[in-house]
């Protein structure tokens, strides 16, 4: 028997809220779902959601513990993270997501028969946006 679930989110833990607001919900289409209670982009967590799919975002350090600049250390071990995001028209993504002034390469196809588009948050976490090639 198995366990039955309906979901699953993923947490990303941020350096910096109000920036990681602005790429998800200003520049990705992001819709705010929840906040902590102040309700404000200096918050300590958001559940975001787009197009059905949902993501977490928390702040890596408290307020009180918070140093001045990123652990390079602690961003350096982002870039083993990535989220795949199931995009049915990856051109179209790579267009708004140029549009909105997001670095990213061109789209490629992979070796697993798929086209995708790769970008990197604040954080540095890498998204990639991916479809099956037509045949």
């Amino acid at each position: 028997m198995s366990i039955r679930v309906e979901g699953a989110v993923t947490l990303l833990q941020v350096y910096d809220m109000p920036a990681s607001l602005s790429f998800y919900r200003d520049k990705l289409g992001f819709n705010v779902k929840g906040m902590a209670p102040n309700q404000t982009d200096d918050c300590d967590w958001a559940l975001l959601e787009l197009s059905g799919v949902e993501l977490m975002l928390n702040t890596a350090y408290e307020r009180s513990d918070r140093p001045d600049s990123p652990d390079p250390q602690r961003l350096k071990h982002h870039q083993d993270t990535t989220i795949y995001f199931g995009c049915p028209d990856v051109i179209v993504a790579y267009q708004q997501i140029r549009a909105n002034r997001i670095e990213c390469g061109e789209p490629y196809k992979t070796q697993y028969g798929y086209m995708a588009l790769e970008i990197f948050d604040p954080d540095g976490y890498r998204l990639c946006f991916h479809w099956p090639l037509r045949e």
